[in-house]
């Protein structure tokens, strides 16, 4: 079983049919859903999305989301010492677009062995990581 990271950008490019990516998101979604994968993200990335989710499109979708795609997913559970780790990375590597929530998604791949991610965020394939962008 392989597992896959993630991430919020491709959380909302499935749920918006507008997005550029939607398409690429929806193929890719069901492919690794058809397949043995293990779908990963973790609570700071499940955060980010339920935000985002309920401001843009409202607690229906949000609702939707969490009862049809959370049960999906393996939720990792950052502790303290992560959470210290993600500040540290976010902080040293002083760029205004790395968030904090980019550095605790690259903590929990970097701890669990995770080299793949779902994901349209360009700083995943910077840090080294494969990422499906459905090319």
């Amino acid at each position: 079983m392989t597992m896959i990271f993630v991430d919020t950008s491709a959380f909302m490019a499935l749920l918006d049919a507008d997005d550029q990516q939607h398409t690429a998101a929806e193929r890719i979604w069901q492919m690794l859903l058809q397949d043995d994968n293990e779908l990963v993200c973790n609570n700071y990335v499940l955060v980010e999305a339920f935000s985002l989710i309920q401001r843009r499109y409202g607690i229906r979708v949000l609702r939707k989301f969490n009862e049809e795609a959370v049960p999906l997913l393996s939720v990792d559970w950052l502790d303290p010492e992560q959470h210290e780790l993600a500040v540290s990375a976010v902080l040293t590597a002083n760029r205004r677009g790395l968030s904090l929530v980019d550095c605790a998604s690259f903590e929990t791949m970097r701890r669990l062995g995770i080299r793949t991610a779902f994901t349209f965020d360009p700083h995943f394939a910077e840090l080294g990581y494969e990422a499906m962008l459905g090319e």
